[in-house]
């Protein structure tokens, strides 16, 4: 059995303890928190797991074998390279860290460490995009063109990071999983519009050294929820509609062909249209998080690497530094930095 602790309550905390409470292999052994009155409320339920306020003390124990980081994103990399350093195996929030120079490092000290270091990218475990990243290697979508996407809603607003780092992460990292190819330069644009708060929206343009163009629409400000996105190859398009309760994927046979007719002159080339027909996949019903907690314990027993490893989280995390770059600039395109 792999001894998790899990260390935050607030938003997501308690997921991870329910998941690891009953995944196989693993066994919920400690809960931590600041906040004494969020661990009151699993004293109940969970009435052998050891509670603490103290993630020192929580690391000095030797039931616990991993630790899952649920917390601010300022924090993550304090607690992950503590629990790193402690000899224990990491399962961190997306995004893994705030900055490059800190996600790098913890990817160094894992490896040093010969540690799992996992970043829950959770959408990388839901079926509808593992379905996509199927077809994409299968070629079914043929040459990619287009990832298009819109993440919006009403709040809720982050205390630490703007709309970018806590929306556009999610599609940066369904494009890092899923198209098997990394952007080389990005621009992005945004505006806080209530007084002392981050950027609240955000449009962000990924450019890669294909002709495949990412465009994010992101936004706190919306009176409705919206989580769709459109991904276009030279064969096939794949319209991805999260809130969709069925039918999550609809693939499409349609797209625009350049004909030459036979004159020289380029105006007397023809576009040719095809409208072939839609069809929708079975989507598998299943919770991503339960797939990627099973999946963390079963990298730690195996010793294998996580399909969103440190390396993924730091490469989400060098797109958003170069973005948020950009978006000081006003829009000013910025190369993404490699090792």
């Amino acid at each position: 059995m792999i001894n998790v602790a899990v260390v935050g309550c607030g938003y997501w905390g308690p997921n991870l303890i329910r998941n690891f409470s009953n995944t196989p292999g693993a066994r919920l052994s400690a809960i931590c928190d600041l906040d004494t009155a969020k661990l009151a409320k699993f004293s109940l339920q969970y009435k052998d797991v050891f509670l603490t306020a103290d993630y020192l003390d929580l690391l000095k124990r030797p039931d616990v074998d991993a630790v899952a980081i649920a917390t601010p994103v300022s924090s993550h990399y304090k607690l992950a390279r503590l629990a790193l350093e402690a000899g224990k195996h990491v399962l961190v929030e997306k995004p893994i860290t705030s900055n490059v120079a800190h996600a790098e490092e913890l990817v160094l000290l894992a490896e040093s460490k010969k540690l799992v270091l996992m970043v829950d990218h959770t959408f990388a475990y839901t079926p509808a995009v593992q379905k996509i990243k199927d077809l994409i290697d299968a070629g079914e979508l043929g040459n990619l063109l287009y990832y298009d996407s819109v993440r919006i809603n009403l709040g809720l607003f982050q205390t630490d990071v703007n709309v970018l780092w806590d929306l556009a992460v999610h599609d940066l990292a369904i494009m890092d999983f899923a198209l098997g190819q990394e952007p080389v330069s990005v621009s992005a644009t945004g505006h806080a519009h209530l007084a002392g708060q981050h950027e609240d929206i955000a449009y962000l343009t990924c450019f890669f050294k294909s002709n495949l163009i990412a465009h994010l629409h992101l936004n706190w400000l919306s009176p409705v929820k919206i989580r769709r996105t459109i991904i276009g190859g030279d064969k096939q398009m794949v319209v991805y509609d999260d809130l969709e309760p069925s039918e999550k994927l609809k693939i499409y046979d349609r797209g625009a062909n350049l004909h030459d007719i036979g004159e020289e002159n380029a105006i007397r080339q023809k576009i040719d249209y095809r409208m072939g027909d839609m069809h929708a996949p079975h989507i598998a019903p299943g919770e991503a998080l339960k797939c990627n907690s099973a999946h963390f314990i079963d990298c730690i027993v195996n010793n294998r690497t996580p399909l969103t490893d440190g390396q993924s989280g730091l490469r989400v995390v060098r797109i958003l530094e170069a973005a948020t770059e950009s978006m000081r600039r006003r829009g000013e395109p910025v190369t993404i930095s490699r090792l």
